[in-house]
């Protein structure tokens, strides 16, 4: 073996260190005709290859001239060395002669576990491993108090022990031991998962009452007492308004007066009994009824021909209707309108044939005043420009050429008085123009087309004093 490679405090005299390895000697030996001196094993491997001469100077020797050298032994041995754990931790300084003995007890060496689980570790953490890693080592259950193998207890035992106390899962506060947990939180714990009865949803067990006071499918009597069967909550009003034979509900002909109350058990006989006067409340009904359908129809009416002065009037069927005027002098009335929406009430009327002076060749057109619902707030006579025009329907707007005839009328003119709720108006001529359009113009350009003619009737507003 080589000579020493420990740290030594201070460095050693040159003639301490063996020239064939280059450190301090181990087992000084000394070549007594030189007087070299090496490490013994160092020596002993130098000659072995058969060159009996000193590796310092390369003269001959022989074994009879090497003795060991006790003076070199001792210096070297006497000097101050570290321990070779240094990098561990290990603070130890002493002689070299005393190394051997430091590094048997020495806590930072690194040494195989006596218990033969390949582990390698120092000294100073082996009663740790021995104690809580080591997988070989013995180990007792402090809740069980059995000896299990360190490994096993690790892998299995430890943290599944039935004895060990531990928290309820659901933290509920309770502790109780492991074997007892499962029934526990299945069967006791306040603060399980547990499904309603009723309605099959989940509910903390604590709660669960609390659910039941409002829960929709708990069986709930009914406030009438009618059946001892119990209901769930959520459909005890349909059973109170629609099922419920005890129930209190009015006659089937209340909309038609009948104020009579009684169980539903019981409407039948009192709807039998009372035939005769429920056929008068409904005969009442329908002729109230009656008369509010016509008031609506008029209020609609009214609401549908109000114009803003301005009222269009298409005739269909004009050939029809000519041939019939000629054969008949049949007079066509329009809608009635209003001239505004709280204004006068008019009709206009055209003899395709004409009437009167224009008989036969003229288009002749009057307007005549009807009883209005506003008539008692409008000034009389009626005196705002009237004017009358046939348009011309070609698809050009540019090309256009309506005829149109104005009037202002008379205060005097009975035409124009407030018109009388008894008067014929259906016999009464209105006031117009009898030659209003030839028929040879109108049958030019597009006055007539698609066998209709349009009439527009329109009244000047501008002085239409509102009521």
């Amino acid at each position: 073996m080589p000579g020493y490679s420990e740290g030594f405090v201070d460095k050693l005299r040159k003639r301490c260190y063996c020239s064939i390895c280059g450190l301090p000697m181990k087992n000084p030996v000394k070549i007594t005709t030189c007087g070299h001196r090496f490490c013994e094993s160092c020596l002993q491997e130098f000659l072995s290859t058969g060159v009996f001469r000193c590796p310092e100077d390369d003269k001959a020797i022989d074994y009879a001239q090497i003795y060991p050298d006790e003076e070199l032994t001792s210096e070297v041995m006497n000097s101050l060395t570290r321990c070779r754990y240094v990098k561990e931790g290990c603070r130890w300084v002493d002689k070299l002669q005393n190394l051997q003995a430091h590094l048997d007890q020495c806590r930072f060496e690194a040494i195989s576990c006596p218990n033969k689980c390949s582990a390698f570790l120092s000294r100073l953490d082996l009663d740790d491993h021995l104690d809580y890693t080591c997988p070989k080592r013995f180990v007792q259950c402090e809740h069980c108090n059995q000896q299990f193998p360190g490994e096993l207890f690790e892998k299995q035992h430890s943290g599944n022990c039935p004895y060990e106390v531990t928290w309820c899962e659901n933290k509920c506060g309770a502790k109780l031991e492991r074997r007892f947990i499962v029934n526990h939180s299945k069967n006791e714990c306040h603060k399980r998962t547990v499904p309603c009865k009723y309605c099959n949803r989940d509910f903390v067990a604590e709660t669960l009452q609390t659910h039941q006071y409002q829960c929709p499918r708990f069986p709930v009597a009914c406030p009438n007492r009618c059946d001892p069967t119990k209901i769930p909550r959520e459909d005890l009003d349909v059973h109170v308004l629609a099922v419920c034979p005890s129930a209190t509900i009015s006659c089937t002909f209340k909309d038609a007066g009948c104020t009579h109350k009684c169980p539903r058990f019981s409407l039948d006989k009192h709807t039998e009994d009372s035939m005769k006067q429920h056929l008068q409340l409904m005969c009442g009904l329908v002729k109230n009824q009656q008369t509010e359908i016509t008031q609506l129809c008029n209020a609609l009416y009214t609401l549908t021909h109000i114009t803003d002065g301005t009222f269009i009037w298409k005739i269909t069927n004009y050939k029809q209707k000519f041939l019939e005027s000629v054969y008949k002098s049949t007079e066509i009335v329009s809608e009635p309108f209003y001239t505004n929406r709280y204004g006068y009430k008019m009709a206009a009327s055209v003899f395709l044939n004409g009437n009167g002076a224009g008989e036969g060749k003229y288009l002749s057109v009057y307007i005549k005043l009807l009883p209005g619902e506003f008539d008692n707030i409008l000034d009389w006579p009626f005196s705002l420009p009237i004017s009358f025009s046939v348009l011309d329907q070609n698809g050009n707007s540019e090309k256009r050429a309506h005829l149109k005839e104005s009037f202002t009328p008379d205060p005097t003119w009975k035409h124009f008085q407030k018109p009388k709720n008894n008067a014929d108006h259906k016999e009464t001529l209105g006031f117009g123009y009898p030659k209003f359009i030839s028929h040879e113009i109108l049958k030019t350009r597009n006055y007539i087309r698609d066998d209709c003619i349009v009439v527009k009737v329109s009244v000047d507003n501008d002085k239409f004093l509102h009521p």
